[in-house]
């Protein structure tokens, strides 16, 4: 019964059949009817053997009731026994129930919003696994300008983008997402490979087989069965360059490098891409001009999120589209980032890039719990009563903390928050509100760029 539900596309086609039989079951009945005519025309009586065929010994009902009785149960055994020979070694182990339950759970989420998540980091994968019990129309846009640890060593021996964060939300978007995380994030500890995860080797190999970090992402996508798609913002080989000012003297020092850059201890002021000419790759653009929710975030603020936010065409594309567009705001402060940051602070800093209205909607934790956050964790507060930024964003403040690492974002109340939106009700009231107004970028030059 299972196989019967709405949306699993199996009616239509069981429908069809029969329709087909019922229309080869009225020729070949046309048929008899015309052999009846022609035998009754030459002999007297009817033959021994047409009684037979046509089961002219029965009373008429049982004429109708038992051949078609006959036929649905062949039509159904043998349906039952096509399925589990084109469909044996793709279900496994699985029942034909579970299977059923596999197919409409695939077709569910095909049909579900299309969300694109910007970030990268340890944050962005709350968002991916927020969502993608809702859809599998999800696309991952991960910055690529870590330079440390084993994507640093793999991105100057290998000459490839780092694949650290592109990893991270592979394993987030895939259906056992325990299972890959134990394999992919497995970290080598002696010989050549020592420090180096099984996912970074794993995405190398397919750079070098699939000729770019993109494909090679896609491919692992594939690989892994993932919920979604994960992009690089950009092809280029960009790294961080920040102004930061030093805390006891006030001096501003030009720092290269993120790795360099988190660890200097004083305040970012600025933050550029080196080069400046990156520019995001095309399908990342065409993912957000045909999204229905774009969640910025959460995810360290610099070095994660504005670096997605400088490359050419991100902010313009972002404005340009039609999706709702949520920042969602880190639970707690990073050292060398966001040291003593309110919401407020994190949206300024936004501001300071890639200029206002950016984001449609800010959903910010307003909860700070004192069990397990240990010594080092800073809650980030909310903005103060008085602020311009009331004025130019939709601020929801809920609970978001996990409860066993509450810097952290709770992936299912990060889904409720997100749900709670009703994004499909918010872009037809956008459209209302813009009906008329033009844009700075149409769909084709956006896509040009």
């Amino acid at each position: 019964m299972r196989w019967l539900r709405p949306g699993l596309f199996v009616k239509r086609w069981l429908a069809l059949m029969i329709v087909s039989l019922t229309v080869i079951s009225v020729g070949i009945a046309y048929l008899l009817v015309v052999l009846f005519v022609q035998v009754e025309a030459r002999v007297e009586g009817t033959p021994l053997w047409f009684e037979i065929l046509t089961l002219g010994f029965l009373p008429v009902w049982l004429r109708v009731v038992l051949p078609m009785a006959l036929g649905i149960s062949l039509f159904i055994y043998a349906l039952i026994g096509i399925n589990r020979s084109l469909l044996g070694p793709l279900v496994a182990n699985r029942t034909f129930a579970e299977w059923a339950y596999l197919v409409q759970t695939h077709r569910q989420l095909r049909q579900g919003i299309r969300v694109v998540a910007i970030g990268g980091g340890t944050g962005l994968p709350s968002a991916l696994r927020a969502m993608k019990t809702e859809t599998s129309n999800i696309t991952a846009i991960v910055a690529v300008g870590d330079d440390g640890g084993s994507s640093g060593r793999l991105r100057r021996e290998l000459g490839m983008l780092p694949p650290g964060d592109l990893r991270n939300n592979i394993v987030a978007l895939a259906r056992d997402e325990d299972l890959m995380t134990q394999v992919v994030n497995f970290r080598f500890n002696r010989g050549e490979l020592e420090g180096h995860t099984f996912g970074n080797i794993f995405l190398a190999a397919l750079v070098e087989t699939q000729g770019s970090m993109d494909q090679a992402a896609m491919a692992a996508g594939r690989v892994l069965a993932i919920q979604g798609q994960v992009l690089p913002c950009t092809l280029d080989d960009i790294h961080l360059v920040a102004d930061i000012r030093d805390k006891a003297t006030g001096k501003v020092r030009h720092v290269e490098g993120e790795s360099s850059i988190t660890g200097t201890g004083g305040i970012i002021e600025r933050l550029y891409l080196k080069p400046s000419s990156a520019r995001a790759l095309p399908a990342v653009m065409r993912s957000i001009i045909n999204a229905d929710l774009i969640v910025i975030g959460p995810g360290s603020l610099y070095t994660s999120i504005i670096t997605n936010l400088l490359v050419n065409g991100m902010p313009e594309v972002i404005r340009t589209s039609k999706a709702v567009t949520v920042y969602v705001c880190n639970i707690a402060t990073q050292p060398g980032e966001t040291e003593n940051y309110t919401v407020e602070d994190h949206i300024l800093a936004i501001e300071r890039h890639v200029g206002e209205g950016l984001v449609d909607i800010i959903i910010a934790n307003n909860h700070y719990p004192d069990k397990n956050k240990g010594p080092n964790t800073i809650y980030v507060q909310p903005v103060p009563p008085v602020s311009p930024i009331y004025d130019r964003y939709q601020i929801i403040y809920t609970d978001l903390t996990d409860e066993q690492r509450p810097w952290r974002h709770d992936a299912n109340k990060l889904r409720k928050a997100l749900l709670s939106l009703n994004v499909p009700s918010i872009i037809d009231n956008m459209d209302e509100i813009h009906k008329g107004e033009s844009s700075d970028y149409e769909l084709q030059s956006v896509t040009d760029l």
